[in-house]
């Protein structure tokens, strides 16, 4: 099967990787021809554990190439995945759909024989007509079918969850589609994964509607850490006996300075754009947005208190900068609404992350300075904050960072360290929704 994968970002070169695991001849066209340069010579542009080895193998066995030429691979392609950026666009916050409708007509008089074109993309409701109408008014000849399979990626587990994902999402309008995308699937079947056979519209929405509920538990639990820091409840237990019920299940209840990344900030704006065109307002996932920009400004106000209310010439150090652990992903990371503040107050930063040192560089303000010794970070610090869980962070030598500390606060923003085994070890701990 041969297919064609429009964008080699991070969920075309993690789809078009695993296609080509699965058997299937895939090319990766990106117009950023350096970017093409670098993956044909082995770089990979981005941080996903496993990918630089899933990548290797399959372009060593010949199923996995790269180009910036779609004219040289659509006309004898199969399927042709749309896998192109959608960011939130200014203004309005609704899903920047140009890249879409540009790969669509780009597509389109390239088509020869039948051929899926498949939305691989999160794209709001009614954007799978729209690609079908560009493409029929642009090539009205062309023998073709759209179709809608997003993506479920996690960052950091993204090749295991396309590996062996929950389920499978196909929105098609004919059967003949559904057979091709079955196809390409069929690995799967081995391991009895759940293929959903449905219509464009409700393909498109699945993907946002799952990533908005996900927030919602996000934020719920990071709205019950407040109460319970102010009750003096511990909100670990709490997550606990409410995730022991298995109506609401123990995943995404671990309060922290919310959420970030790729995908959750973007589709849950996108979501309430949609709605409110709609006239069919999602207040529920309007509030949770809010939650989530007030727990972040709550986070900038403990790290304050735990320093005594003035951070002028306080030097913190703040290990974890990316939105989550094994990713170099600074997308709507907490870090960038939680440390401007802190400088703007006069703080001195010094920061250290495993991945994410040279994207936060760009995307951060100027005058924080990056570690590559975690413990060097720390030196003269007068409080650590961890900000992200990544698991070297998880046993942390106390007496090195003591000796190295000039004060004792350090603030656990995720909740990874115990309050009395760090109060015994002799620091002024603060955590999140325990007393």
């Amino acid at each position: 099967m041969q297919v064609v994968m429009i964008g080699a970002g991070y969920v075309g070169l993690v789809s078009g990787a695993c296609f080509a695991e699965f058997g299937a001849h895939v090319v990766c066209v990106d117009i950023d021809a350096k970017r093409v340069a670098d993956l044909q010579q082995g770089k990979i542009p981005i941080y996903e554990p496993g990918l630089d080895e899933l990548v290797e193998r399959t372009a060593a066995a010949g199923r996995l190439s790269f180009s910036d030429s779609l004219a040289a691979h659509v006309p004898d392609a199969d399927l042709v995945f749309i896998a192109v950026g959608t960011p939130s666009r200014r203004g309005d916050g609704y899903a920047d759909l140009s890249y879409v409708y540009e790969a669509a007509r780009m597509v389109a008089p390239l088509l020869r024989g039948y051929t899926v074109v498949v939305d691989k993309s999160t794209v709001p409701v009614g954007t799978a007509r729209q690609v079908e109408r560009i493409i029929r008014e642009c090539n009205p000849s062309a023998d073709f079918d759209v179709a809608s399979n997003p993506e479920f990626l996690r960052e950091g587990a993204a090749i295991k969850d396309f590996m062996h994902p929950d389920r499978v999402v196909l929105g098609v309008q004919s059967e003949r589609a559904a057979t091709l995308l079955r196809e390409l699937y069929r690995p799967l079947n081995l391991i009895e994964t759940p293929i959903q056979v449905t219509d464009w519209e409700s393909a498109e929405l699945i993907k946002y509607a799952a990533n908005a509920f996900l927030a919602t538990k996000i934020s719920f639990i990071n709205e019950m850490s407040a109460l319970c820091e102010a009750v003096g409840a511990d909100v670990h237990a709490v997550a606990k006996g409410m995730g022991l019920d298995g109506r609401i299940g123990r995943k995404f209840l671990h309060p922290g300075p919310g959420y970030g990344g790729s995908c959750f900030p973007k589709d849950t704006l996108a979501l309430t754009r949609i709605a409110q065109e709609y006239d069919a307002p999602c207040r529920i996932v309007e509030s949770v947005i809010e939650v989530n920009a007030a727990q972040k400004a709550r986070m900038v106000k403990k790290i304050r208190n735990a320093l005594g209310g003035d951070l002028a010439g306080k030097r913190i150090a703040v290990l974890g900068l990316t939105f989550k652990p094994e990713t170099d992903d600074m997308r709507d990371a907490p870090a960038l609404s939680i440390l401007p503040p802190l400088l703007d107050r006069g703080a001195q930063i010094d920061a250290h992350d495993p991945q994410g040192m040279t994207e936060a560089r760009q995307v951060l303000p100027a005058g924080i300075r990056y570690h590559s010794d975690l413990y060097a970070a720390v030196e003269h610090a007068d409080a650590l904050v961890l900000m992200t869980e990544w698991n070297q962070y998880r046993g942390l030598d106390l007496n090195a960072l003591l000796e190295k500390m000039k004060g004792r606060v350090f603030v656990d923003l995720r909740n990874v360290y115990e309050p009395e085994h760090m109060r015994m070890a002799g620091f002024d701990y603060h955590c999140v929704g325990r007393p």
